[in-house]
């Protein structure tokens, strides 16, 4: 058994690597495509993140900045690694059925072109953090050594979104409507993230839920916690909890992406 599961893993990764050209291809492409005919190109990545920031500062920094230290430093996290998730699931969403006419003509790995839009927005989120060094400069929030430790939930944002994107790639082919329940649910995800808010001003009964069982924020208390500090710093908890969440995910997506690939040619 263990040895039949080695020797499909070892030939999906040859797969793969026989198409990673072509992977680096629709990688480059969608960065291209996400700023082409802009003026500022990929400077966008910097100046949005820093934009939203500033608005979100300005309408909520009354409300609840007393209670937060580096109220900047803290939004612009949670805003940048929500917008991460967002965007890769988003992209991911279209992924497969925006490419039939591809696959209808050739055989390609149905997954690489969700790999490839989860992989460009995690490409814009690396540039995106540009804005966060400039914040933290501007600012001169003070940044230990743990700083480097934002790597870990970095990775498991990454693992995650992969996971939900090639779950929700495969769920768009047989339902279209997925797209819309999705801005939906997005938008009650994000307020549920202490994005800009503590979450200790929620109710103690949905405190709990958002604390044990949103990975969103494992990734972003960690990250935040590694930057600006907090109760949890360098939390094992809060790593167990996101790197537990982005391999359910994970796994959840493969398995489901595997089971209905070859239904895909049906309902394009």
């Amino acid at each position: 058994m263990h040895i039949s599961i080695g020797q499909g893993m070892l030939s999906r990764l040859r797969v793969f690597l026989n198409y990673r050209e072509l992977f680096f291809q629709l990688v480059s492409r969608d960065i291209k495509l996400k700023y082409r005919r802009s003026i500022l190109g990929y400077f966008w990545s910097v100046l949005n993140p820093l934009l939203s920031m500033i608005v979100m500062t300005i309408v909520f920094s009354s409300l609840f900045a007393r209670g937060i230290q580096h109220f900047s430093v803290y939004l612009l996290i949670g805003n940048v690694l929500f917008s991460f998730m967002t965007g890769a699931v988003s992209r991911a969403l279209p992924s497969v059925l925006g490419n039939a006419s591809l696959l209808k003509k050739i055989y390609v790995p149905k997954y690489i072109f969700t790999l490839a839009a989860v992989t460009s927005e995690f490409v814009t989120l690396l540039f995106s953090l540009g804005a966060l060094v400039v914040v933290i400069a501007v600012t001169r929030t003070p940044v230990t050594a743990r700083f480097v430790l934002i790597l870990i939930p970095t990775v498991e944002q990454y693992v995650f979104c992969l996971g939900l994107g090639l779950f929700m790639a495969q769920a768009a082919v047989f339902f279209r409507d997925i797209r819309h329940i999705w801005g939906v649910f997005s938008m009650a995800w994000m307020y549920l993230s202490a994005i800009f808010y503590p979450v200790t001003i929620l109710p103690d009964w949905l405190r709990l839920i958002v604390t044990r069982y949103n990975p969103m924020y494992f990734y972003i208390t960690q990250f935040r916690n590694f930057t600006i500090g907090g109760a949890n710093m360098g939390s094992l908890d809060l790593a167990m909890r996101g790197a537990v969440a982005a391999g359910l995910m994970l796994l959840i997506g493969l398995v489901t992406f595997s089971r209905s690939k070859n239904k895909f040619i049906l309902y394009m």
